[in-house]
């Protein structure tokens, strides 16, 4: 065999040497950065906390539920028909942070919007107090730090809070069950 005929067949095991170990060394570099990277991802307990469904049947009507979600006070209240009416009849050039009722309410199953059921982050806009429901000067809420006073609708209508109380990302589930988060 001449010397270009050696050289040419050290050549092809010299490239199949080089592909393969650069290929065994792309596999170890896989095998201990996926790791590092796959633990940085929520914990199980975190996923499972940042959502929690509420069943509505249990909320008679004229009464609020307060529970917790990722940490934060959430209000639920089984608005009367009184309380949907002054909702629905403000005047929105009198509003600081101007919202309608049907837009802090999200579509049922149905896809209709059904008024009795209000939610939102119970945390005053202002400095991030727990208002107190069923008060103020609007049958609403008031946040006795600072004087805020808010609407049947969670919508701030006098006082230092410059917006509406939060309306946390949530859908039905069924017909008397939401989900939060």
């Amino acid at each position: 065999m001449s010397d270009m005929a050696h050289a040419e067949i050290d050549s092809e095991k010299r490239d199949f040497i080089y592909l393969a170990t650069g290929a065994v060394a792309a596999a170890g570099v896989a095998s201990i950065t996926w790791p590092l990277v796959a633990q940085m991802g929520k914990a199980a307990d975190t996923l499972a906390a940042g959502s929690i469904e509420i069943n509505l049947e249990n909320i008679e009507e004229g009464a609020q539920l307060k529970t917790l979600w990722r940490g934060k006070p959430v209000f639920v209240r089984h608005r009367t028909s009184k309380e949907i009416a002054e909702a629905e009849n403000v005047d929105m050039s009198s509003l600081p942070d101007p919202e309608t009722d049907n837009a802090r309410l999200v579509a049922g199953p149905d896809g209709k919007i059904n008024p009795k059921f209000l939610v939102m982050v119970g945390v005053c806009t202002h400095f991030g107090c727990v208002p107190v429901g069923e008060a103020g000067d609007f049958d609403g809420w008031y946040c006795p730090c600072h004087g805020s006073h808010y609407d049947t609708s969670g919508r701030i209508r006098k006082g230092p809070a410059p917006t509406n109380m939060e309306i946390p990302p949530y859908s039905y589930t069924a017909n008397n069950v939401i989900k939060v988060g």
